[in-house]
């Protein structure tokens, strides 16, 4: 994991070379001032002299100088080292988020959307913190142990090693404690996207809540795991508290025990006063790595806990992807066929079993039956959302197995009941068809789909905002403007998956001519309760748990007195067959 963390600063190799340079520079004139002030006690010792001031003086303006540079060095640390942890950090929530576009449909269904962004947005904060302070404090405290080690043994070798023999003691506490501090980090992660979760869910269904008068209940869900994150952040605050607070307590103690040492160094006349007051001093410099360092596995634990979750979800291996000899799906014609597909959700009964369909280029086909037959299943399987278990599917002859993704989603129109519209403009939404459209083919594609006149009567027109998730537009104007997205990408295959079923009778009536004009030249897939807006379908199936029990136009059909034609009656005699 630490091997792949280090990767990230491949693309920023120069500012943190530069920043490590700094980092060096501060170390190294940190050191510089005990032994300066060594020497001016020294001569201190010798006694007050012209020669002494006039060395005072220059002592004095190396130090000005020195820390001048010391200022430089430091601001670049803290503004070109933070910039390195940034770019990091936006790296690798570039990476996730692309990686996030090759997963499955099944990946978002079996996970919520707060736990995805939580590791997405907050996994990665303290990542970039550790990006930056974590290699600057690892250096900045090997330099600073290394230099004091060599320049404390010119002082007093004896009283130096007593020091240094503390160090076994601090690393085998710290290494106890750090095992305790990364599950509890962890553990918070995991409960901080809970509640983001929980979140999320509570604000997209606000308008659900608010009709059930169920906000005192929404207040009690988020509490529980409100709650369940206090308690996970109290812990892991708990085990650094007892991390830090026995750092600080072993390094109070070699206070104590320099001072005693030294005293003793001091009556035998093994040690000077000038020295001693240096060693002192040296001490509390030393005293800044193990501060670093302690500051630095609560930081590595904080962010590697992070990071951990963010590999966790890079290592999701994208169960539909596209093969080493896969090809481009070109000149799309629309014959589509199913060959003996079988197809079940995770280890759910079979969905479809042995299933064979044969659909013409330019034919429009209609499936209709009862829910939990398998209608919107055969939509999802043609553009390749989930994989099938069993058979074949093609286009134009070639098995979709074997065509690059892109390609073959970029041959397939869908138009769903549940209509998504992005945060953004009117204008915005219908490009997401086809990005590089010009205004005027966005306005053609809004004319067939029966919308340009309402737009134009927005004071914003095409740039009119449509609130999250189109909340700000009736459910008749969403639907054409996500046909109007469909005209736009203009595809040669069309899925219309219940796209009226939501609808009043009259919006049903406007989009229906915008559906049929829509299917023109293409092969249509119609998924539809209302058996009126089929009726005049090139071929209709009844497809029911069995599979396909039914299949012919809507005369025929109807001359067979079957499902279909009880299906039919229900809605428009009355009747309540046992299918619905």
């Amino acid at each position: 994991m630490v091997k792949r963390f280090i990767k990230y600063y491949k693309n920023h190799m120069g500012l943190f070379i530069l920043d490590l340079f700094c980092a060096f520079g501060i170390a190294a004139l940190d050191l510089v001032f005990p032994m300066i002030t060594r020497r001016v006690m020294y001569d201190i010792e010798s006694g007050i002299d012209i020669t002494y001031i006039r060395t005072l003086g220059i002592f004095t303006a190396i130090l000005i100088g020195l820390y001048v540079v010391k200022y430089i060095f430091n601001y670049i640390v803290n503004y070109w080292g933070h910039v390195v942890g940034v770019r990091m950090q936006y790296d690798m929530r570039k990476d996730v988020f692309k990686h996030l576009q090759t997963l499955p449909v099944k990946y978002f269904d079996d996970n919520k959307t707060g736990q995805i962004m939580s590791r997405i947005v907050n996994d990665l904060m303290q990542v970039s913190e550790l990006a930056h302070h974590g290699p600057e404090d690892l250096f900045i405290s090997l330099v600073m142990f290394i230099g004091s080690f060599i320049l404390l043994c010119t002082i007093n070798v004896k009283l130096t090693l007593i020091v240094f023999a503390f160090l076994p003691v601090l690393l085998y506490f710290a290494a106890k404690k750090r095992v305790k501090m990364a599950k509890a980090f962890k553990e918070v992660r995991k409960k901080i996207a809970n509640v983001n979760a929980q979140l999320e869910n509570s604000i997209a269904g606000v308008r659900v809540s608010k009709s059930f008068t169920n906000e005192e209940y929404e207040v009690e869900k988020f509490s529980e795991g409100n709650e369940k994150f206090k308690n996970a952040r109290t812990y892991a605050y708990k085990y650094m508290a007892e991390f830090a607070s026995g750092v600080r307590f072993i390094t109070d103690v070699l206070n104590v025990v320099v001072i005693f040492a030294g005293g003793i160094f001091l009556i035998r006349r093994e040690i000077n006063v000038a020295d001693l007051a240096t060693y002192l001093i040296f001490i509390g410099l030393f005293m800044q790595p193990i501060r670093r360092l302690t500051g630095f596995v609560e930081q590595y634990q904080s962010g590697m806990a992070g990071f951990e979750r963010f590999i966790e979800l890079m290592d999701i291996e994208p169960e539909v992807k596209d093969r080493d000899d896969s090809v481009e799906l070109e000149n799309v014609v629309g014959d589509i066929e199913f060959k003996n597909v079988s197809f079940q959700y995770d280890d759910n009964k079979s969905i479809l079993s042995d299933l064979s369909l044969n659909i013409k280029h330019g034919e429009t086909l209609a499936m209709v039956g009862p829910s939990g037959g398998g209608k919107t299943t055969i939509c999802q399987l043609l553009p390749r959302f989930y994989e099938i278990n069993k058979g074949d599917i093609t286009v134009d002859n070639v098995n979709i197995h074997d065509v690059k993704l892109k390609s073959l989603r970029q041959n397939i129109g869908v138009v769903q009941q549940d209509v998504f519209l992005f945060t953004g403009t009117i204008k915005e939404n219908i490009l997401y068809g086809r990005p590089d459209a010009t205004d005027e083919e966005i306005i053609q594609a809004a004319k067939k789909a029966n919308i340009h006149e309402f737009i134009m009567t927005l004071n914003e027109g095409y740039n009119t905002y449509v609130g999250e998730r189109g909340v700000k537009l009736s459910g008749g104007q969403k639907q054409r403007i996500s046909i109007a997205r469909v005209f736009l990408k203009n595809p040669p295959i069309l899925i219309l998956d219940e796209a009226t079923s939501a609808l009043d009778n009259e919006s049903e009536a406007i989009i229906q001519k915008s559906l049929e004009e829509l299917s023109k030249g293409r092969t249509a897939i119609i998924v539809a309760h209302r058996l009126s807006t089929i009726k005049n379908a090139d071929n209709i199936i009844v497809i029911t748990s069995e599979g396909i029990e039914e299949k012919g136009n809507h005369e025929e059909l109807m001359s067979k007195e079957g499902i279909y034609t009880r299906l039919y009656n229900a809605q428009f005699k009355g009747f309540i067959p046992d299918e619905i």
